[in-house]
């Protein structure tokens, strides 16, 4: 596909060969070596992978060279390409979705190496119920290994790549991170709620009235359950608030009362945690603010309640 004859969408797509799931890929596969029968010249690449992103991580006056890997299908609905570009310093590992009529829905990078790259390895995999998962590991002093994982979906209707959940790298001190705590939290409900130090529920001030921001971090090591879930939920009445995103098959209600809230599993959400066994359902109580310079002591903390089902 060097460019010299008029290529169609439906051309570009055909020349990926079909792959079936799962799909796995590291940062140490790039040094394969690629065949021309593969490459796709840059104006075409650009012209059906339009994505500014990409040619700001490689640079305006570089010139990447960018080979067709496999290609899947979401059955008569979306389609999916894998495309590899490499250039002396920089490799980047691309998934693009395409729509049933073949017009480009949305760009997710799944690994983006070059000299500047801090992390140990990065493992992808797409499973067959095309969950996109990205596994990061990273090497602290001492010979400490870190190691985080993001899942993705395609949102279709939004026209992106959507994060359901993340269990972030962190800094081997076992300290969990809230990646909301920062924004506001006057709402009636915005607050934090959990039952130890790593099961954590919080909400803050979403951007539109009957919103709100949502993170959730639960662990359960006894029973092997452990996840993430970050997004957004809805007010569905006075006292309910509902995580729905569109493509995503987990659906979480949280029922507030006084003294904390209650979540229910509405759709499978298992996943997320690990294994389709786990489960979000349980209540939390509601953490109290503790004012600048309060020297309160911590109670003790309760046992988790998430299990498995």
């Amino acid at each position: 596909m060097t460019g010299i004859d008029e290529v169609t969408a439906e051309d570009f797509i055909e020349f990926y060969p079909e792959i079936k799931l799962p799909f796995a890929y590291s940062d140490t596969s790039f040094r394969q070596n690629d065949t021309d029968s593969s490459l796709i010249s840059q104006d075409i690449f650009d012209n059906f992978i339009p994505d500014s992103t990409v040619n700001s991580f490689f640079g305006q006056n570089s010139k990447p060279e960018f080979y067709s890997l496999g290609r899947f299908n979401n059955e008569e609905e979306e389609t999916y390409l894998i495309t590899k570009g490499i250039t002396k310093d920089k490799k980047l590992l691309l998934l693009s979705a395409y729509d049933k009529e073949k017009k480009f829905i949305a760009n997710l990078p799944l690994i983006r190496s070059d000299k500047s790259t801090s992390l140990s390895s990065v493992f992808i995999t797409i499973d067959p119920k095309f969950n996109i998962t990205k596994n990061i590991s990273k090497k602290l002093p001492g010979d400490v290994v870190v190691q985080g994982n993001d899942v993705y979906i395609l949102n279709a209707a939004s026209k992106k790549f959507m994060l359901v959940m993340t269990d972030s790298l962190g800094e081997a001190s076992g300290e969990l991170i809230n990646p909301i705590d920062t924004l506001p939290r006057a709402s009636k409900y915005a607050g934090d709620y959990g039952d130890g130090k790593q099961n954590l529920i919080s909400f803050r001030d979403g951007q539109r009235e009957g919103r709100m921001h949502l993170f959730v971090h639960l662990n359960n090591e006894k029973e092997g359950c452990s996840g993430e879930i970050k997004g957004e939920v809805t007010l569905i009445n006075p006292t309910t608030a509902e995580y729905r995103q569109g493509g995503d098959p987990c659906v979480l209600r949280f029922v507030f009362n006084k003294t904390g809230v209650n979540i229910q599993e509405v759709e499978g959400c298992g996943s997320r945690l690990g294994t389709l066994q786990c489960t979000f359902n349980g209540s939390y109580p509601k953490h109290k603010v503790v004012k600048p310079g309060s020297e309160t002591g911590k109670k003790a903390i309760p046992a988790p309640k998430t299990g498995k089902k």
